[in-house]
């Protein structure tokens, strides 16, 4: 009597997400990089449910350990706008994509007066973060609660906000649930992940300008290569103080970045000695500071300065030096009461 074949069920079939952990988790020899293409796809699978909590800790952590590629990067991109799309989300307009996700820990979150500033004279600015997902650092979310300035529950929150004030920040958890899981999947992972750089570059509103920054100089090759093959037009990307988009004034910084989609690098000079951080991070400075109650030189100088390579990266200055005048000529003329 002929052997059977045994029936093969649904429990045995390979899960369609498999291939995506086999291709980047094989040997040294056999393994490889994700194609654009290839990167969206599993993303996507991801952003849809469609993988397993075991099959997303073994993605995340075995692209940490490859390290991403600007293709992958860019794929990864490519999934969440279209998550986006299919979500038939109404985003608003925004001039300058302004993401925030490192947190403070040893300066005062200067960079949020910046984007303050920026948005008292009419640059639409969406700022967006994630929930704290590292211990004793301050984030922005935290910081615009203690300064009265609401926080977007929603959309249409965001909407009315930019309209309003030029300003809003919008939470990961509304903007896209699952990414805000997946950053916090660090606590369960004990590393940061992929998903750490994605959320710095996937500028949500297609706003003109993007910034970035970077805890590593290592990431900025990579970041700017993604957006050339995502097609920003206007980008700075800058090795900021804690890991969020700030000019440190005591240190020369080097801006990379895209003007009309070309390569671009700068030099943003130092304006004073190094500086002796505080080494608690505090939102109570800020207020104290914009209300002109108490001088603090490093703190105005980060202000402008970060305003100022903002300006500068919007391409509509005609040098650096413009750019901070203007930076300058804002802090001068800020509404005082506002906070």
């Amino acid at each position: 009597m002929a052997e059977q074949t045994p029936t093969l069920n649904a429990d045995m079939l390979e899960h369609p997400f498999a291939e995506f952990v086999r291709t980047i988790g094989r040997g040294k020899r056999a393994r490889r990089d994700f194609t654009r293409e290839e990167a969206a796809a599993s993303f996507r699978l991801i952003l849809a449910g469609h993988a397993t909590e075991a099959q997303i800790g073994a993605w995340l952590m075995l692209l940490r350990v490859k390290e991403e590629t600007p293709d992958e990067l860019a794929g990864f991109v490519d999934a969440c706008r279209g998550w986006f799309s299919e979500q038939q989300l109404t985003l608003p307009k925004a001039d300058i994509d302004w993401p925030s996700y490192a947190g403070k820990k040893k300066h005062h979150p200067w960079y949020i007066l910046s984007a303050l500033l920026l948005a008292q004279n009419g640059h639409r600015i969406f700022m967006h973060g994630g929930a704290a997902h590292t211990p004793q650092r301050l984030y922005a979310d935290d910081v615009l609660s203690q300064l009265g300035v609401p926080l977007a529950a929603s959309l249409d929150d965001a909407h009315a906000q930019l309209d309003s004030s030029n300003f809003t920040y919008v939470g990961l958890n509304v903007l896209c649930p699952k990414l805000d899981e997946l950053l916090m999947m660090r606590f369960q992972l004990g590393l940061r992940s992929p998903v750490n750089t994605l959320t710095r570059c996937m500028n949500p509103t297609a706003a003109p300008t993007s910034l970035q920054s970077v805890f590593h100089p290592s990431y900025i090759a990579l970041q700017q290569g993604a957006a050339q093959l995502l097609k920003e037009p206007q980008l700075a990307i800058f090795k900021g103080e804690g890991g969020e988009v700030e000019i440190r004034p005591d240190a020369e910084t080097k801006i990379f970045g895209l003007n009309n989609s070309t390569p671009f690098e700068a030099v943003w000079p130092a304006r004073m000695a190094r500086q002796t951080p505080p080494g608690t991070a505090k939102t109570s400075e800020l207020i104290s500071v914009w209300r002109g109650e108490q001088e603090n030189e490093y703190g105005e100088a980060a202000v402008i300065d970060t305003a100022a390579v903002v300006l500068f990266a919007t391409g509509k200055m005609a040098s650096q030096e413009q750019a901070r005048e203007m930076a300058l000529k804002y802090w001068q003329a800020r509404d005082k009461t506002r906070l």
